[in-house]
This record gives C-alpha cells, structure tokens and sequence, in this order.
C-alpha cells in the first residue's frame, strides 16, 4: 500500500483501497475544507501533491481535488493555508458595536447554588454487635426521612471499604431524580471530600465546542477552552455530517470524534485549573438536536426525513464514561432538552441563560448559522422556528470562504468613490480567505457604495478594476494575490452574493413569518437578542443593511455572544434551572417552515437588498435616497 504524508503537520499513514486522500485526512485527523462532506460538489478540499504520483481531479485554480484523488505511489501532500486552523482565532474580541446582554441588565445572573448532583459528609455510627445494621441500611438510617434513597448498584462493591477507611466518616455524592423527595446515591468516599465539587459546562456548536470548569459551591469559574468541532471535515454542516454518518461506520467515526474532542478540553480545562478527574461531579451540556444525537451516537436519519423525528427530546442522565469520556464512573451528563429536530438544546439553554422565560417584553431571539434558530416571545408564551440558511454565513457556498480563524477577512470598508477594499484580517496575517463577518461586510458596502445593484449584481461600468468578468461570472478583487498567503486572488462573485442574499432571506423570512403566525409585526418588537459565536461578531449596521436584521431602534440590539455555553454553565450550577429548561421546551410552540407558503411568500420578498419592500428598512431606504 502507497504511504501519504501530510506537510505542514508532517502526518505518515499507510492508504487503504477504496479511499481518496480526503477519506485518508480524515483518518490521519488532517483537516483539509469539504463544505459537501465529501460528495464533490464544493470544490474546496483543494490539495497539493510535492512528490509521487496521483490520478484524479485538478481544480482550474490549481491543486488536486482530494475527494477523488487517490495515490499512484507513496504521495507527500500539502494540505493549504485555508484548510488550516488556528484556535487563537477562538479569543479573538467581540465587535466593538457589541451591546452586551449582561452589562445591559445592569448585573450578573444571580442564581442559588443548587447542582443536580451534591456531596454530604456523613458520621455513621460503627456497627456493634447489638446494631449490626448493613452498611448501607446505616446510611439510610442517617438520611431517614429527609428523602427517599435510590443507590448506584456500582456503591456497594466500594462502600464497605470507604466507611472503614474513612473511619465511618464518608462523602456521599447524591443525585437529584424526577421523582419528588427522592434522591439516588451514586458514590462514596472516605474522609470529608466536600471541597472538591466542580463542574464542566459545555457547548457543542457545528463549528466549535466550548467548556468551562466551574466550582459547583461558589459558582466561580476555574479554567475555559474551546475548540473546533472535529466533525467538520466529515461536512461543514449538520446536513453533510448526517448523510456521513448513514455510510458504513460514519454515525461511530463522528461520535468518537466529538468525544476525543471533549477529552482533549477536559485534560486542558484541569490542567489549567489544576484539578482532577476526581473533582468533577457532572457534565452539562447543551447542543443542537443534530450534535446531541451525534454525542450519544444515536441514529440521525428520520431526523432529516419527513416527519423529521428525533430519537428522544428529553434525554435522561448519562454515565460519562458509557459514551467514551475519560471521567470516573459516578460522573454524569446531563443534556439540554431538545424542541424538535432542528430546534434544539443549545437554542433552550439560551433562552433560559438570558432568563427570556421570566421577562414581559416582546423578544426576538436569534441564533444566526447554518441553521438559524429563532424564538418569538416572553414569559407567558414562546414560538420558535428554524430557518434552514445553509452553510454561507460559516463560508460555506461562497467561493473564497472560510471559517473564522487566523487570515481569514473579518472586516472590510469600500471606499466610496475608489471602491478601493480596506481589508482587516483575524491574526492581523495574510489573507487566506473569507470569514463569515466579513463577507458580510463586503457585502453591505459593495451595496452601499453603488457597486452592487439591489438584485445582487454588480455594476459593470464602474471605473475599477476590482470589479471584472471572472470564470464564474462577475467578481470583486477583494485581496490581489500578492498581498495573500494563498498565492491567488480573493474574490467576491456574483454567485456569492446569490447565496448570501438567499441565506439573509431565510433569516428574515423567518422572523416575518414567526411574527404573522401569531398575529404581530416587525413594529412589534421590544428587544432582539443576538445569540451565538457569530452574532457576537456582528457588525449591527451592516447586518441590518443587507437585510439580515430588521430594521429597528438599535437599542432594542442586545449582543449576548454564547448563550448555549451560559445556560450550560447555569443549569450546572442548579437542577432547579436545569428543570426550567424542560418546562421551557415544553412551552415553545414549534412552527414548521419547511411546508409554510407564508415562509416561501416571504422568501422570494427577501430575496434583495435589502428587501423588495424599503418601507420594512426605513434607515436604509433614507441612506439610498440622500446619496
């Protein structure tokens, strides 16, 4: 068998038959862009060969398309800048036109420390010959009438052990349950091991995954880190990953990936807080429908398929070790209820962690990706929908996008009269592609500067030469190829702006027909709370320019960057939260777009810039007519 060795990783392994080289990344865990997971339709897992022979495809551009290339001879393949990721992009600061949610309010969440899982010390009396009770009846005796006690059969072969080393002082770890007054016995220690009650929160996203270790008692957070979900080179989105995942061992290859990721931010986490394994208590997590499924390797394809039905939308506690994490055996996960199949618990966790549930003002809630999850409502009543944008607003379907990691463009201004680029990238490198903020970005002030027309397409006797006929229609030279580290010009074409306006569209259709399913308005609206990764690196102005946010007083914009990761945190903190959760999941009305012909009317309305109707954009329409 021909041996591939990856560069700049330096990564040899053996290539097996019935493989291509993206197949053979993957298996090296070499991450090499596949928007389509593979199906070869993106044209973006883009290799280079440095020595031995392949067969294949060659990309016009250059390189060698990885998902039908296989190795003639032993190969050494140069996976480019643009497939490669850099996790200090991870910490890069919110926009500065951020209005942070919390600093907002005025406050901190304040809640009462109350973990699902909790640690006691106990003095249990020795046995005598005249009280030769069990041990384990002794520990009932002490609880008495305080609960009813469920045991952990794994208890008892550690029990006699801890009540005598410990000189029948012990540390009982006790479980809350949903049944009332009753509480389950999962672990005993010797001696007084109280101090040592920490948590893990985290958010598994489609792109990232992020975790903090927080001490349960005080609600302090310990240590935090984050990383890129490994599952994307099986797909950059949910719908990629779910067609991976029905082909041979694809649901398992995904699981396991999810799962190392966890392990790797779980050993970071402690060896920054300087804790050990034997300090975490629980797990709580939030994720959406599709990355839930995924973590518990639970079958995803009737998640797709008409009724769209989930496996389960509450999940009962799980062992951590069952699944594949390296924690003790007692450890337990406990996961975010889920709404339906594409509304899930990251979506839930958040609006519990900005406490939408107990406030009175109307509010919009968004969650902008891939697929964009919205929620209308207040404390009395929620509705909720999903909105499927596809992959643009992450880089996906657009021609030089990127995640948002190191060289990627974040941020860029068009002059006005020059329509001349100023271009900031993430790192402060050289450009590698387009992130999601960025794209955005351009698009607001091509449209603004009169270089794009509101159809989305570009006009063409501009004195410029960044505007120009390109393979693939016409484009905008955004970075010439001497200025990036790809060697080639980033441009913007005029199918990108097509599949941003349609992902844009989706976005808005939503709100609008989220709004008119319970009888409301655009005008309606008492606050929009942006959530997510990306909507914290929104800029506010631009977004609501392309028609992406709607238009309204901007202090009724609150940024409240991950509130998949915050309510995690919150409901580690307390079960009484953790149970507020179910209840709003339970409370949420789930509306169906997909069949909706409000949605699809809406739709086509959406589908320029900003919109066909400038009077639902008053500050654009006013900008458009004063230049």
């Amino acid at each position: 068998m021909p041996k591939v060795t990856f560069l700049p990783s330096n990564i040899t392994i053996e290539f097996k038959d019935q493989e291509n080289l993206l197949k053979a990344a993957m298996e090296a865990g070499i991450h090499i862009n596949a928007s389509c997971g593979g199906a070869g339709v993106c044209n973006k897992c883009r290799i280079f060969v440095e020595e031995g022979t392949v067969k294949g495809e060659e990309l016009p551009e250059g390189g060698w398309k990885a998902c039908v290339t296989v190795p003639e001879t032993d190969v050494v393949i140069r996976v480019p800048v643009e497939s490669q990721m850099d996790r200090k992009a991870l910490k890069r600061p919110l926009a500065k036109k951020a209005t942070s949610w919390i600093k907002a309010r005025g406050r901190k969440i304040s809640i009462k420390s109350e973990p699902a899982i909790t640690k006691s010390l106990m003095h249990v009396p020795e046995p005598t010959l005249s009280d030769n009770l069990s041990d384990l009846g002794r520990i009932r005796r002490e609880v008495g009438q305080s609960f009813h006690l469920d045991v952990d059969s794994q208890v008892l072969y550690r029990l006699p052990y801890a009540m005598r080393e410990g000189k029948w002082q012990i540390t009982a770890s006790f479980m809350e349950t949903d049944r009332i007054d009753h509480k389950r016995l999962i672990r005993v220690e010797p001696g007084n091991k109280t101090e040592g009650q920490h948590g893990i929160a985290i958010d598994i996203g489609t792109t990232t995954v992020s975790a903090k270790l927080v001490s349960l008692l005080d609600q302090k957070i310990i240590s935090e880190a984050s990383d890129y979900n490994p599952q994307v080179s099986y797909g950059e989105d949910v719908i990629s990953r779910m067609e991976f995942s029905r082909k041979g061992q694809g649901l398992k290859i995904l699981q396991e990936k999810i799962v190392s990721c966890i392990n790797k931010l779980i050993d970071e986490l402690l060896t920054e807080g300087k804790r050990t394994k034997e300090d975490i208590c629980l797990l709580s997590i939030a994720a959406n429908t599709v990355m839930t499924h995924f973590l518990l390797g639970l079958e995803t394809r009737y998640l797709r398929e008409a009724p769209y039905t989930p496996v389960a939308n509450r999940f009962p506690p799980v062992r951590a070790r069952e699944i594949g994490i390296d924690l003790p055996q007692h450890v337990r996960i406990f996961l975010a209820p889920c709404v339906a199949s594409y509304v899930g618990g990251d979506i839930v966790a958040g609006v519990v962690g900005v406490e939408m549930n107990h406030q009175p003002e109307l509010t919009l809630f968004i969650d902008i990706g891939t697929n964009g999850e919205i929620v209308l409502g207040n404390q009395d009543w929620m509705a909720c929908a999903a909105c499927s944008a596809g992959p643009a607003f992450e880089g996906g379907g657009i021609k030089h996008g990127m995640r948002a990691t190191v060289g990627a463009v974040e941020v860029v201004h068009i002059h006005p009269e020059t329509f001349e680029p100023m271009v900031l990238t993430i790192g402060g490198k050289k450009a590698k592609g387009i992130c999601g903020s960025g794209i955005i970005s351009l698009l607001a002030g091509l449209f603004m500067t009169g270089a794009l027309d509101r159809q989305g397409k570009f006009q063409q006797d501009l004195n410029t030469p960044r505007i120009r006929p390109g393979r693939d229609g016409w484009e905008y030279v955004v970075v010439t190829k001497d200025a990036t580290a790809t060697g080639e010009d980033i441009v913007f074409t005029e199918a990108d702006v097509e599949n941003l306006i349609r992902a844009k569209g989706a976005m808005f259709a939503g709100y609008l027909t989220l709004l008119e399913s319970v009888g409301m308005a655009i005008s309606d609206l008492e606050r929009v709370i942006l959530a997510g990764n990306f909507g914290s690196y929104l800029d506010l102005e631009q977004a609501i320019t392309i028609g992406l946010l709607p238009d309204i007083p901007r202090d009724r914009f609150f940024f409240a960057g991950n509130t998949s990761l915050l309510g995690a945190e919150i409901c580690a903190y307390s079960w009484p939260k953790f149970k507020e959760m179910e209840e709003v999941a339970q409370m949420m009305t789930h509306f169906d777009l997909s069949d909706n012909p409000r949605f699809m009317d809406n739709y086509v309305s959406c589908l320029f810039l900003p919109h066909t109707d400038l009077s639902l954009f008053p500050s654009v329409k006013e900008a458009l007519e004063g230049e």
